[in-house]
This record gives C-alpha cells, sequence and structure tokens, in this order.
C-alpha cells in the first residue's frame, strides 16, 4: 500500500528534485527550447509544496487536484498544462482514497499518461515526455500482472523510464518549439522527458526509503 503521508513525501521529494536539477532541466531546454523548463518547473513546484501543509486531511485525489490547479496557473509554456493535467487526471483515478493499492497506483499512471496523450497530441517518438511515461506504464502494468508489488512494480517501471529517456538522444522533435529546429533537435534529451522521469524516480525513492511498504 501507499500512503497519503507517502504521497506527500512523493511531492516534496519531487520539488527537490527539481530543485536539484533546475540548471541541467535548463541546459537541456536551452539546447531545442526556450531554456526556461528547470526555471519554470522550479517555481511551479515551490508554490505547490508551499501548501502542503494545508493537505494534512485531504484524500489523495484532492491533494492531486490541488496541485494540478497551482501548476496550471504557475508554470509557463507547454509544461504548466501538462503536468497539470497528469495531475488532475489523476486525481479522478483515486477519488477519496487515502492509501493506494497497486492497481490504484497503475490508475493514477494510466490516467495521468492518458490525459498528457490528450492535452499535448504527442505519439511515441516525437521526442516528449510521453517517450518516458508510456514504456513506463507498460512495464508497470506488466510488473502488476505479473502479481509484483508497488515496490517492485515501480522499479520496472523507472528502469523503462530511464530508457525511454535515452531513447529520445537519437530523436527528431515532432512537437513543440524543439519540432521547429527539424534535425538539429536530434542529439539531444528532452528536458520534458527529464522531468517526467525525475517525477518517477523521486516516487520510487519515497517506496524505497520506507519500511511500510507491503512487497
Amino acid at each position: 500500500m501507499l500512503s497519503q503521508a507517502q504521497i506527500l513525501q512523493w511531492l516534496q521529494a519531487y520539488a527537490t528534485e527539481i530543485e536539484q536539477n533546475k540548471a541541467y532541466l535548463t541546459e537541456l531546454d536551452a539546447a531545442i527550447g526556450d531554456a526556461d523548463h528547470g526555471i519554470n518547473m522550479d517555481r511551479g513546484f515551490k508554490k505547490a509544496i508551499a501548501q502542503l501543509p494545508t493537505f494534512a486531511d485531504k484524500d489523495i485525489g484532492n491533494i492531486f487536484k490541488a496541485v494540478s490547479m497551482t501548476l496550471i496557473s504557475s508554470i509557463g509554456g507547454a509544461s504548466g498544462p501538462l503536468y497539470g493535467t497528469w495531475f488532475l487526471r489523476a486525481s479522478t483515478a483515486v477519488v477519496g482514497k487515502q492509501e493506494l493499492t497497486e492497481q490504484d497506483v497503475l490508475g493514477i499512471l494510466q490516467a495521468g499518461l492518458d490525459g498528457v496523450l490528450q492535452r499535448g497530441k504527442a505519439q511515441l517518438g516525437d521526442k516528449t515526455m510521453v517517450d518516458v511515461l508510456s514504456p513506463a506504464v507498460a512495464a508497470f502494468r506488466q510488473a502488476v500482472g505479473e502479481s509484483k508489488g508497488t515496490l517492485e512494480a515501480l522499479q520496472q517501471a523507472v528502469a523503462a523510464a530511464q530508457i525511454g529517456l535515452q531513447e529520445t538522444i537519437p530523436m527528431q522533435a515532432k512537437k513543440g518549439r524543439a519540432s521547429y529546429l527539424g534535425e538539429r533537435s536530434i542529439g539531444h534529451q528532452d528536458p520534458g522527458g527529464t522531468s517526467a522521469y525525475l517525477m518517477l524516480k523521486s516516487l520510487l525513492r519515497v517506496l524505497e526509503s520506507s519500511n511500510t511498504i507491503s512487497l
């Protein structure tokens, strides 16, 4: 089980990951985008984290919804709508829940991916966060189908996400500002895919550091 307290820990951990990698994300974005991905993400998640004390008695669905609204209103460019949509769709998968089973976590990951696909209109191979999120969801689903617990399923999902992220490097961007560069976008890691990978990795770290997860 994944508890409401661990969800709050995850959001804090992800915000910390973004802060620590702000310069790196901005450097990646400078090569193929507006050079503001790290700055924007850091600003948005700092505002979201500032609200965490008010979430102590909220269910996980409401926590995700509040985070979504904050990100949409405070992150510029495409990242705000995309990450806001991810958390909004995730919230609908766990309405009223205080703890999550493996199937609930799968529901969150799938709903978030579906929202990003609908909002961004990207497909696998377009050099976007979809190239990270999609293989992660597939790996998590396969692990759950093999009766593996949340921790092991997420370990497999993060491993798949890392491979997906590396595979964005030789891709030519087909969406967003990076697509304007054509072949010049080849050879650069996607910044949105990188922040998506950090999102999943930070959740895994919370689970790995916990002594209360049931495998």
